[in-house]
């Protein structure tokens, strides 16, 4: 039977697959992904493939059309139902598999799916999924076979595996904000081993996300946790989003910690096992951080955005931990390398079950910043590359100190601000950090003034929020 499928244009992303169901993401789209991922893997010599979906109302309908995908091209898949993305990642490594694919929305709407993949436990991403896309219209497939398919739980696996790293002294009181997400079932399992007092928010996992959105770098969506933590008087509160590949924290105090705060803490930590490693955060991080980890001893390391990007840059340095922002987190010590929100949950408790401070002393001993959070200007994608390229030779020109890792980041006296193409959207990300408001002030004006000689009209109300 001959095979050729054309693809939304918009579905394939850069570290995905992704799109709306029944919009721009199908069944039709998952059996093609499955026919020709299950084609390139046979093609590198592999034939074992691991499968995975979150807890999305479509993700079952969408897994089985990528598991028949896979086995026309003669795949051995290995189905291991629901449950968090890097349980996938782990079952992958832990088999070992030739390859692996989520069905995950992430962090999206519930109307939204989408597939994120593994070849021999490294990311595919980039020009991979482009060329995916490229096979598919060409019918560049191997030839139609019959595979199998095995069901297997790894839950216990993965779960008595974590454990293992668990290197707390003191029990503590923890509530955790699953937000229904594909965590649900595992986190259970998870906090009725791990030691101390746990309470678990929004643990069903549920597609429609009645509670909130799942996505813990948005405050309002950890409005809950923040009053839970401050209720039950515990020592941290822990979010996920909706595949559990990201992490939120809240202190005791109900104060949050962004991404470059709490990785501080893991920094420390891994550094004194070791010193002088290579510690990666993405360009969107706040400078104490890079700071404090050349404080700790280790070498820190500016990145790009992107979590398949810095999991490549980590193997490539062989660097025990890494960072984003978002919440990624990413640990190569004792660990696989991939982003995992769980296994990063209980490292950092055994960090803060090892503290003579609280979580809120902590963050309050940093140095005080004040800071934009992530601002988004709408741009074409003809125009997005191309004005940071305007941006970048215009500050060179004028002698500015301009690191250009993944976009432009600006050095002043009074702080650093970043511009950069989103991978993903038609957009401008932007951020600026000083340690004062004057200073900020100062830093959005030279940021609008960049935008406004580059065409754009940025709106920058409501723009400060300091940590």
């Amino acid at each position: 039977m001959t095979f050729s499928h054309k693809f939304h244009a918009s579905s394939l992303r850069e570290y995905d697959i992704r799109g709306i169901v029944g919009e721009t993401l199908t069944e039709a789209d998952a059996f093609a992904i499955g026919r020709v991922f299950g084609s390139m893997v046979a093609e590198a010599g592999g034939r074992k493939v691991a499968v995975g979906r979150d807890g999305r109302l479509s993700s079952p309908a969408l897994a089985a059309a990528l598991i028949k995908g896979l086995m026309a091209s003669g795949a051995e898949v290995i189905d291991v139902g629901q449950g968090p993305t890097p349980m996938l990642y782990y079952a992958s490594f832990a088999e070992p598999a030739d390859g692996a694919v989520m069905v995950t929305g992430s962090h999206n709407p519930p109307n939204y799916n989408g597939f994120k993949m593994m070849l021999k436990n490294k990311p595919f991403f980039g020009k991979d999924i482009q060329t995916l896309g490229a096979r598919a219209e060409a019918g560049q497939v191997v030839p139609e076979t019959q595979g199998s398919v095995v069901e297997k739980d790894v839950s216990e696996a993965y779960v008595a595996r974590m454990l293992k790293d668990w290197d707390g002294e003191r029990k503590l009181k923890v509530v955790w904000d699953n937000g229904n997400g594909a965590a649900g079932d595992v986190l259970v399992k998870l906090v009725e081993q791990l030691p101390g007092e746990h309470k678990l928010l929004n643990a069903k996992i549920d597609g429609t996300f009645p509670a909130h959105h799942p996505d813990p770098t948005v405050p309002k969506n950890l409005e809950q946790l923040i009053d839970a933590v401050k209720k039950e008087g515990a020592d941290v509160g822990i979010a996920f989003d909706g595949d559990a590949d990201r992490i939120g924290l809240v202190d005791n105090e109900g104060h949050i910690l962004f991404g470059d705060q709490f990785l501080i803490l893991m920094a420390r930590d891994v550094l004194r096992e070791h010193p002088g490693a290579t510690i990666i955060a993405d360009v969107k991080a706040s400078q104490v951080l890079f700071d404090e980890v050349a404080k700790a001893g280790g070498t820190p390391l500016m990145w790009k955005t992107g979590h398949s990007l810095i999991k490549s840059k980590m193997a490539e340095l062989g660097s025990p931990l890494a960072g984003e922002m978002s919440g990624h987190i990413f640990y190569n010590d004792k660990w696989y390398g991939f982003d995992d929100a769980l296994y990063a949950a209980v490292r950092i408790l055994g960090v803060i079950a090892r503290m003579p401070e609280t979580v809120g002393e902590f963050r309050a001993s940093l140095p005080e910043v004040v800071n934009t959070p992530e601002l988004r200007f709408d741009c074409t994608e003809d125009r997005k590359f191309a004005v940071v390229a305007e941006v970048a030779e215009r500050l060179k020109a004028a002698g500015e100190k301009v690191a250009d890792t993944d976009g432009v980041r600006v050095n002043t006296e009074d702080g650093w601000w970043l511009l950069r193409a989103s991978n993903t959207q038609a957009v401008l990300v932007a951020r600026a950090e000083s340690t004062s408001e004057a200073g900020l002030s100062r830093l959005k004006a030279a940021l609008a003034g960049q935008l406004a000689a580059s065409g754009l009209a940025p709106d920058f109300s409501a723009t400060n929020a300091g940590h």
